[in-house]
């Protein structure tokens, strides 16, 4: 089953007064690269997250972002005052502000060191904010997949008729290449013969058996022919396989051979019907591989 890298997913919920919210979102990436994106207060929880993250999804360039918003006073950071006091009695020992030249304000004070204090439910806190998180993080995922399976449908819908024109250009090709040997002994017939008559120069058959057979060796392309045979029928069998494995590097790989093959039989070919046809087959592997890194 074919299942695009590109997705996003999101889920939230209300629970004992706090707001929690998940998104994610994938990209493309020829690896698993996570970036989770959590609220100070909940830092604890990455590795976790990400290690969860990595057995839903193999394969993209991932962003989760959470939060969590309180709606009751548990959630308030508790004033040191010990703290405040010291620091606004050191700072008013600074002439510009003695005299006025520069004011203290509020929110400057509250960001120094050891003002505000975390809850002192921290701990309780953390363990609820897992127990909200992880539930939401796989509804998240659970969205995004099926955005993935989705898009991946139409890609594969897409993939498919590259490969059909593949396999009918190829079906051409190969119908085409037997009568190449033959009109090539043709016209080296026609043109030795324009070339001696009216002499009394008497060609050897052999030498021009001979002549024939190297031709024939050269622009054999039987072999790139099968190969390439044999490589868009895995490509569809792939294609239609269920076992939900990730099938992207795969399917580069392929892509990378089948383009191997369809270069070989343009450079051994000289024939014009068959170059026109692999210059199609080749397009169309082109679309495949530019298609394919989208795939997980």
């Amino acid at each position: 089953m074919i299942r695009s890298m590109t997705g996003f997913g999101e889920a939230s919920a209300h629970i004992d007064g706090v707001h929690y919210l998940v998104e994610v979102r994938s990209l493309n990436n020829k690896y698993f690269k996570a970036v989770i994106r959590l609220p100070d207060a909940l830092q604890a929880l990455e590795a976790e997250l990400e290690a969860d993250l990595r057995r839903r999804i193999s394969r993209g360039s991932i962003t989760m972002t959470a939060s969590c918003t309180s709606s009751g006073a548990s959630g308030v950071a508790t004033v040191n005052h010990e703290a405040l006091e010291r620091y606004i009695e050191q700072i008013r020992r600074t002439p510009m502000i003695a005299d006025g030249t520069v004011r203290l304000e509020a929110s400057g004070l509250l960001s120094l060191p050891g003002v505000l204090q975390a809850p002192a439910d921290e701990e309780d806190r953390l363990g609820r904010a897992r127990r909200a998180m992880v539930p939401l993080m796989h509804k998240a995922c659970d969205g995004l997949i099926g955005m993935r399976d989705r898009e991946g449908k139409l890609l594969a819908d897409e993939l498919l008729v590259h490969r059909a024109q593949i396999a009918e250009r190829l079906s051409r090709i190969s119908g085409r290449a037997p009568s190449v040997v033959n009109e090539y002994e043709n016209r080296l017939r026609s043109r030795i013969e324009m070339m001696i008559k009216g002499t009394d120069v008497v060609v050897n058959p052999a030498d021009l058996i001979r002549e024939i057979a190297v031709y024939a060796e050269k622009s054999d392309i039987a072999e790139e022919i099968s190969r390439l045979t044999g490589h868009i029928e895995q490509f569809e069998q792939l294609m239609h396989q269920s076992d939900g494995s990730p099938l992207g590097r795969t399917l580069e790989f392929l892509s990378q051979e089948m383009l191997r093959e369809a270069n070989t039989i343009a450079s051994k070919s000289p024939d014009a019907e068959i170059s026109r046809l692999t210059v199609e087959v080749k397009g169309a592997i082109d679309r495949i591989k530019e298609q394919v890194q989208n795939v997980e």
